[in-house]
């Protein structure tokens, strides 16, 4: 890392107009660019760049990517990687190409845009229930016939079969079990078992499996802790998977398991996929969970970060940056610089930060740029365009978080 009077960390005229003018003349907004990696005109040095800005280290999240594509084929489980975490299409195609047997998304939404960037075998992980949703589900379903969806309820599934059949569709559906969040999902016991067979009475329905995402345990503190909570409640969802299929019901797919246990359902005999969706970008909020191997869960690193300038200082011992609430999701602890020790961030309204000196272990002056490891790396990307592509401090592309917003 240079020194902070480097000038490709400051903000000087002649350093970055250059790079500024390039990326105005690259025509972001094109809808046509929705869906595949955007050149700019020319590479910029990253510390040239307007921000607040959001940036992908590319070569940190291919490992990222690799090492869990290497884990799902070692354990012999599949991968469906839950892309609401990046709502980007170019990053769920490269999921794919390292093996993922399909991809997870929240809303219905979120599989259009998929789907209109040539991706298929997609599952909506929330239930479809309202009657303008299930007209976009059919319409979805019809050009996209991998498109699955979720069910906890009779009523549910009364009425996607009622829609299906009204237009000869077959729709291909999981149970969603409530596996302890009591956000969606049914019991796991006996009403699990009279629901499928509900399924399978329902002509325009076809079974694909179960899904026992437990989103509660993934930030759970502590491997041994989340080992031990994950594991009985998979115990519990595979004894209520054999008794369904004693009473003569097939289930292909039993889906599961997060980021943060990912290493602990892939040893649970049954478990046949994994819906992990931050391992690509591990934010501060996964790192402090702890990891099988100690106190920091680096499993993974982190790879999407906040280029943030310091535009003033007002007061001695703490400057002023342009990154404030609204450049990053603010439900978790406050971001952290990447690269500098002994500077604490505090929160100072929607567009600006204080960064306040403790015993820095670089200097930080008006006009530098600073990197920032997002807190919680879901709603962080859901408030940008574009992830700006570093490779080797350079970025010479951009990818369109297509979904982003698309939350209904």
């Amino acid at each position: 890392m240079a020194n902070s009077n480097d000038i490709t960390r400051r903000g000087f005229f002649g350093a970055s107009l250059g790079g500024l003018v390039g990326l105005e003349s690259a025509n972001l907004s094109s809808v046509a660019q929705r869906h595949r990696p955007i050149p700019l005109p020319a590479p910029m040095n990253v510390w040239t760049m307007a921000t607040p800005a959001l940036v992908l280290d590319a070569e940190i999240m291919e490992v990222n990517l690799q090492r869990m594509a290497e884990h799902t084929r070692a354990a012999q489980v599949g991968f469906r990687p839950y892309v609401t975490t990046h709502k980007c299409p170019v990053i769920a195609r490269r999921q794919l190409e390292l093996g993922a047997t399909g991809i997870a998304v929240a809303k219905i939404s979120e599989a259009e845009v998929m789907a209109e960037g040539g991706l298929e075998n997609i599952l909506i992980t929330s239930p479809v229930v309202t009657r303008g949703k299930l007209a976009r589900l059919l319409a979805l379903v019809r050009e996209h016939p991998k498109v699955q969806i979720v069910v906890d309820q009779r009523e549910n599934v009364r009425d996607l079969n009622d829609a299906a059949a009204s237009v000869g569709l077959t729709l291909s559906v999981f149970v969603d079990f409530n596996t302890g969040a009591d956000r969606t999902g049914i019991s796991i016991g006996r009403d699990a078992v009279n629901l499928v067979a509900a399924i399978e009475r329902s002509p325009a329905l076809s079974l694909a499996g179960v899904q026992a995402y437990a989103g509660q345990l993934q930030h759970l503190v502590g491997w041994d802790q989340r080992r031990q909570q994950s594991g009985q409640m998979l115990i519990r969802v595979m004894d209520i998977v054999r008794e369904i299929r004693s009473a003569g019901h097939v289930v292909p797919t039993i889906t599961a398991g997060g980021t943060g246990t990912y290493d602990i359902d892939t040893e649970i005999e049954g478990v046949t996929e994994i819906q992990a969706g931050s391992y690509l970008f591990m934010d501060s909020y996964y790192r402090s969970i702890g990891g099988s191997a100690g106190t920091v869960f680096d499993d993974f690193l982190p790879s999407l970060f906040v280029l943030a300038t310091a535009i003033s200082q007002p007061v001695e011992g703490r400057i002023t940056i342009d990154a404030g609430h609204k450049a990053f999701a603010t439900d978790k602890a406050p971001p952290e610089l990447r690269d500098i020790q002994g500077v604490k961030y505090h929160w100072a309204g929607d567009e600006y930060g204080i960064l306040e000196f403790q015993e820095p272990s670089r200097n930080i002056r008006i006009g530098d740029r600073v990197m920032m490891l997002v807190p919680h790396c879901d709603p962080t990307v859901n408030l940008y365009d574009h992830l700006y592509v570093m490779r080797q401090e350079e970025i010479a592309e951009v990818w369109p978080i297509a979904a982003r917003g698309n939350s209904q």
